[in-house]
């Protein structure tokens, strides 16, 4: 026999089953037994179905799609952690033939996307649940802080780690460890935070209890953090920069292939905006090592950005992780780097649309 986990709100929900013994099993669900006979797909791949309360019947739902058979991607045993791995393409690198970090930014996104996929809740690969979809509700990036350590180069494989957590009352957090496939070295931690806005009007709005409750489950019970250690650069406030910035890359405008299925420019495309008017001579000696950026405002199509940059003194080293998810290692890397202020606003009236910071390492001898 193999057991269900199953969560009953308004009598239709999405599960996952597990071959193994340690089923993911959150507390408020309750559970019932399936027969083996009952089940059309191997027990090793997850089977999503969806459970009746009334009549306890089990009908899969997109069991297997060729995505899902090509993907290299799969729920931890928790079954709250997501991993999935990537090969770096050619288009994906830039002239030192190692992954931009646009590129990193594009991974994260899109392993987060396959994760609530994998789940089995979200259908739009948004992590929209089925009262969000109801209320034309989805999520938009509060927050985004990416560290690298170490650039994967062309032909790479890289695994990533996801998961997500509730984030007080205003939003949620998703999480991501990178790590080299051959050597299961950590390259990278990211982490953000996002709130929900509704697509018709345009407004944030508040994360509700019936929302809340229907991703929740699939968050660990207990906080997961990327960044465990006390006082991280992923908590550090990003001050507003003033006139006039000492670099500025004026009239950006947003291309078709920037905007998103959220309808507006992609978060990644801000990453590009901000380097713009990062100094060529730090392009040429530097690497980015650390990137935050907090969304202010969104920005559409018809709208012309102004990117403005000014140095900053770092006020503490850069740090480097060197331990395993959920311990607090780590090692100094030195003073040899470099820090700024960025601010993208409209060129328009000047309205704020995104403030960051960077840190840049020099780059090593090859």
């Amino acid at each position: 026999m193999l057991k269900l986990s199953c969560n009953v709100t308004n009598n239709l929900h999405t599960f996952s089953f597990f071959s193994d013994s340690s089923l993911f099993i959150p507390v408020n669900r309750r559970t019932i037994a399936v027969s083996s006979s009952q089940l059309r797909k191997p027990a090793l791949d997850p089977l999503r179905a969806v459970i009746s309360a009334d009549q306890g019947s089990i009908s899969p739902v997109n069991s297997c799609t060729p995505a899902d058979r090509l993907r290299a991607g799969r729920l931890m045993e928790d079954g709250y952690s997501y991993k999935e791995k990537f090969i770096v393409r050619s288009y994906e690198v830039g002239i030192n033939k190692t992954a931009t970090v646009e590129t990193i930014a594009n991974l994260l996104q899109e392993v987060a996307c396959n994760h609530v996929q994998k789940c089995g809740f979200s259908t739009d690969g948004f992590a929209t649940t089925l009262t969000m979809r109801k209320l034309h509700l989805i999520w938009v990036t509060a927050r985004m802080h990416i560290e690298i350590y170490k650039y994967p180069a062309w032909s790479d494989v890289v695994e990533i780690e996801t998961w997500c957590q509730s984030e007080g009352r205003i939003g949620t957090r998703r999480d991501w460890i990178l790590r080299d496939s051959a050597t299961n070295e950590v390259i990278g931690r990211a982490t953000s935070k996002w709130v929900m806005m509704n697509q018709d009007t345009r407004r944030l709005q508040r994360v509700t209890d019936e929302v809340r409750d229907e991703y929740l489950v699939f968050c660990p019970r207990e906080p997961r953090l990327a960044f465990p250690e006390e006082n991280n650069s992923s908590l550090k406030k990003i001050p507003k920069l003033e006139d006039p910035a000492q670099y500025s890359m004026l009239e950006l405008k947003p291309r078709r292939a920037d905007l998103d299925m959220n309808q507006h420019v992609n978060n990644v495309t801000y990453i590009g905006w901000v380097l713009e008017s990062i100094p060529q001579e730090i392009i040429d000696t530097h690497e980015l090592q650390v990137i935050t950026l907090d969304y202010r405002r969104e920005c559409q199509q018809d709208d012309i950005v102004d990117s403005l940059t000014t140095s900053e003194i770092p006020d503490d080293p850069i740090s480097k992780f060197t331990g395993t998810n959920g311990s607090a290692m780590s090692s100094i890397q030195g003073h040899n780097e470099s820090q700024f202020l960025h601010m993208l606003r409209l060129s328009e009236n000047g309205q704020e649309i995104n403030r960051g910071r960077t840190q840049w390492r020099k780059k090593s001898s090859r």
